[in-house]
């Protein structure tokens, strides 16, 4: 498999686990973003909007745009730290569920928490439903990866795996 794609002569060499990671982080990051958007686990407030609430708004539609961000940058780290160990499903699912339980513990319980003035590596409702929703960032990441990764193989004719 190809280690980097040239997007056009005039830009930067992209290393490919980097842009699968990117275009998997997207597609957990959906998956995830609509877990929050339905999940009340504090009165009736949604999750997205406590996303939100970083930039210091209540609005879902900023909570979304943060949150794509995020599972954009999330995404490309999953591709570069561990897209090489994720060319086949099982390494795939695992790896990802691992990874979204990470971002769990880093971002839902330490960082999240911290900036919105909350106490920091507290298990409560809020926490739990957002483990429920990074381990489907997770899953969904893993399986995405490895769907990208095995596509665009077939497509450069290095499959095989």
């Amino acid at each position: 498999m190809a280690t980097t794609v040239h997007v056009s002569p005039h830009t930067a060499v992209i290393p490919v686990h980097a842009l699968y990671g990117a275009a998997a982080g997207l597609v957990g990051g959906v998956g995830f973003g609509i877990w929050m958007s339905v999940s009340r686990p504090m009165a009736d407030t949604a999750m997205i909007t406590m996303v939100a609430g970083l930039l210091g708004s209540t609005n879902a539609f900023i909570g979304w745009l943060i949150h794509l961000a995020i599972a954009l940058f999330a995404g490309m780290g999953f591709g570069v730290l561990l897209g090489e160990f994720a060319q086949k499903l099982a390494p795939a699912v695992l790896l990802g569920l691992v990874y979204g339980a990470v971002w769990w513990t880093v971002g839902a319980l330490w960082i999240m928490p911290a900036n919105l003035g909350m106490p920091v590596f507290e298990w409560n409702d809020v926490t739990s439903s957002s483990l429920g929703g990074h381990l489907v960032f997770g899953l969904l990441t893993g399986l995405a990866y490895f769907s990208i990764a095995r596509a665009m193989g077939r497509q450069t004719g290095s499959a095989g795996r």
